[in-house]
């Protein structure tokens, strides 16, 4: 990239905010997002962004009457509280997080009215107040008597005052937490919930501070399941290194052997331009299990060992027959996609104690031919709920040709969600028709659709790339999605949702596809539209080409700055994004590209690209995170961390500098940073002449 055109770059400093059709992140309490409805519900009133159908609404009507509610103030106040488990938000009000509720968090004495924040409502009160002395049958209160103080459970009564003993015992256990704002903890005040946006926006943090404690190129980047401050760390080719991290501000490197892996897989990966491996899971009970996990790519003609199906098949209306084949001349399913499970070398009963795993992996625990040579994303993750999700792109091919993100019968343009704890029988998974060695879930979304591949959780996704949890709110699973000719996309993952692609990119219709086929809204489909995102001229407008990379919620103290925003960036390292989500809980976000720079005292000194502030990156490939909730960038000129915001000269309020002591600097003199200093050198040497760019290029547009 030109210095021409990295000044150009320089001069886009502005605020960018992107339009918000619609939210993504509101759930319902059977965790799927909430769709649009044209009408209004008959009897429960809702409209817009709903969680309920006709027939949900019926449902709840024909609980309504069998209440027999004889008085009609307490009637009208019951009947809002059922229906509440129609409103968009009724998976924050039911907490299903936690275990769902019989009743939503009914909004208490202290806590602020979602209409008015100046207003305080005792909704919980009015509730009390109203209906405790009313005879209601099969009451929706009684159930949630169990473990609470009230009634004996098998009481007959269907008064409130039979099962509580007092106002304030029915609020403690229904109303929201003492103390709380509606910000905090969503609670329903007998309206649809309204989130408060009286306040000012939150302004953009001033910058992005870096330091570099790592020279290796690495695509993958999990942190040690013990809690300690390890990492491993794998390359394309298909090794995986254990790394000892040092702490913030120490002036120390990364601990880690090149000579000596954790694993070595490179005989059975198959790494050659697009392929190689692409994820890499650890058990969350890994330090005493021992089990991971390597998603990589296998060449069928150099590997016996490389066999399955080919996505490409009857079932997803596909003849791999009549697919042509790669431009190197590749014929269709030639190369897989797979999940292989190892184990640590364990030390007595502890696999934390592991330096190495044994080479031979334990099973395949999924295989899948791929019927082009891009877009087969791969990462891998342990969710909260400990399933493993899987990410799969459209399989290549401009305009995703076959439909495959679309198909319901094709894993291809998926996320996918596997129990890798209770694998079946050889002759059982034979039987249902699975793809290696795991089960399903029983609550995946095909229980309620039944045309849908049991392993899938959600569709319609291009080339997922990088996908993470936030560590503080577990349902906030977020992907970024690379776009095809504009725009490049980050979404909030929810079950079933379906992201639009190959009829939509980003905001708006692929017209490619839907100039030749019906014009379908986003609405018709019940689409879930991205939640941030950007344009490719925004980053390269000379080359009109992007590759978004996905990254985190900022969780650590370091940069108190950063702290609840998503940091997301670009392939070509020349802008980064920090997204705040405002109001709280509502799935809409602020985006603003951020500066960023390598602070003048990293341990590894950073190259800066002519002209300009910028560190010389080169090209990131991911994010990471450690234990310590600190964010990692993996590039091809090695491995960076975010810091302290004044280390860059960034101001930052909230940053208590009266804590924190300078780091050492490095010793120019001593052999270890001579040694430092000469390996700088020669990687970025290596950066200016090397192909890695290309390759991964190639993978990921």
């Amino acid at each position: 990239m030109g210095s021409y055109w990295v000044a150009v770059l320089l001069l886009i400093s502005q605020l960018f905010v992107l339009p918000s059709p619609s939210s993504s992140y509101p759930l319902c309490t059977n965790a799927r997002a909430p769709f649009t409805t044209n009408t209004s519900l008959e009897f429960c009133g809702y409209d817009g962004k709903v969680c309920c159908n006709s027939a949900d609404d019926s449902k709840l009507e024909k609980q309504f009457k069998s209440m027999s509610i004889p008085d009609p103030a307490c009637a009208s106040l019951l009947k809002s509280i059922l229906c509440s488990s129609c409103d968009q938000f009724s998976g924050e009000l039911f907490k299903i997080e936690s275990g769902i509720q019989t009743i939503p968090v009914l909004c208490n004495s202290t806590v602020a009215s979602s209409a008015s924040k100046s207003q305080v409502t005792s909704f919980c009160s009015n509730v009390w107040d109203t209906c405790s002395d009313v005879s209601v049958l099969n009451s929706p209160f009684a159930p949630a008597l169990q473990g609470k103080a009230g009634a004996p459970v098998n009481s007959t009564s269907s008064k409130l005052t039979d099962f509580w003993q007092s106002k304030s015992d029915f609020c403690n256990s229904f109303g929201a937490p003492q103390g709380s704002t509606v910000n905090e903890s969503i609670c329903f005040d007998g309206a649809p919930v309204s989130l408060n946006n009286d306040t000012e926006t939150p302004k953009p943090p001033k910058g992005l501070c870096l330091e570099k404690i790592g020279n290796g190129s690495y695509l993958n980047m999990v942190a040690h399941p013990d809690g300690s401050n390890r990492a491993f760390f794998a390359n394309q080719e298909g090794k995986v290194w254990l790394a000892t991290l040092p702490e913030v501000d120490s002036g120390g490197t990364m601990e880690l052997d090149e000579s000596s892996p954790f694993l070595d897989a490179t005989d059975e990966v198959h790494f050659d331009t697009v392929f190689g491996v692409m994820g890499m899971a650890f058990h969350p009970d890994f330090a005493r299990n021992g089990r991971f996990f390597l998603s990589y790519n296998c060449d069928k003609v150099k590997s016996s060992r490389c066999s399955g199906r080919c996505s490409c098949n009857s079932d997803a209306n596909c003849d791999p027959s009549k697919l042509s084949p790669d431009e190197d001349g590749a014929q269709p399913c030639r190369y897989h996609t797979v999940i292989a499970e190892y184990s640590a070398n364990i030390t007595g009963s502890k696999a934390s104690l592991a330096k190495t795993a044994n080479p031979l992996e334990v099973r395949r625990t999924f295989t899948m031919g791929l019927p082009f040579s891009g877009h087969h994303a791969g990462q891998i993750l342990f969710g909260p709920d400990e399933y493993l999700y899987y990410m799969m792109g459209d399989g290549g091919s401009k305009n995703d040709p076959y439909n495959f993100s679309q198909n319901k019968k094709s894993l291809l343009g998926k996320i996918m969600r596997l129990d890798i704890n209770n694998i079946p029988s050889a002759t059982e998974i034979n039987d249902l028709g699975l793809w290696g060695n795991y089960s399903i879930p029983k609550d995946n979304p095909s229980v309620d659709d039944k045309d849908l591949q049991p392993e899938i959780w959600a569709l319609g996704v291009r080339n997922p790339w990088r996908c993470s949890f936030d560590s503080e709110r577990p349902s906030y699973f977020i992907c970024a999605d690379v776009g095809q000719e504009t725009y490049e996309e980050v979404d909030l993952i929810s079950k079933g949702g379906n992201y639009g692609w190959r009829m939509y990119e980003g905001y708006g219709p692929n017209e490619l596809i839907q100039s030749a086929t019906k014009n379908v809204s986003m609405s018709d489909l019940n689409l879930i539209y991205p939640v941030m995102g950007y344009s490719h001229s925004e980053v390269n407008e000379n080359e009109g080409s992007a590759s978004i990379i996905g990254g985190y919620f900022y969780r650590s103290t370091t940069d108190p700055c950063m702290n609840g925003r998503y940091v997301y960036a670009d392939l070509y390292a020349t802008a980064m994004w920090a997204a705040q989500e405002y109001p709280i809980n509502s799935g809409n976000f602020t985006t603003s590209k951020i500066p960023f720079s390598c602070a003048s005292d990293s341990p590894i000194p950073c190259a800066s690209l002519p002209k300009t502030s910028l560190p010389s990156l080169g090209y990131i490939y991911s994010f990471g995170e450690d234990n310590k909730k600190d964010i990692y960038v993996l590039t091809n000129t090695g491995v960076h961390r975010v810091v302290r915001s004044s280390r860059c000269n960034y101001s930052c309020s909230k940053e208590n500098t009266t804590r924190i002591t300078n780091p050492p600097s490095p010793a120019p003199s001593s052999p270890s940073s001579a040694s430092t200093l000469l390996n700088t050198m020669k990687n970025e040497i290596i950066f200016l002449f090397s192909a890695s760019f290309l390759v991964f290029l190639s993978f990921i547009l």
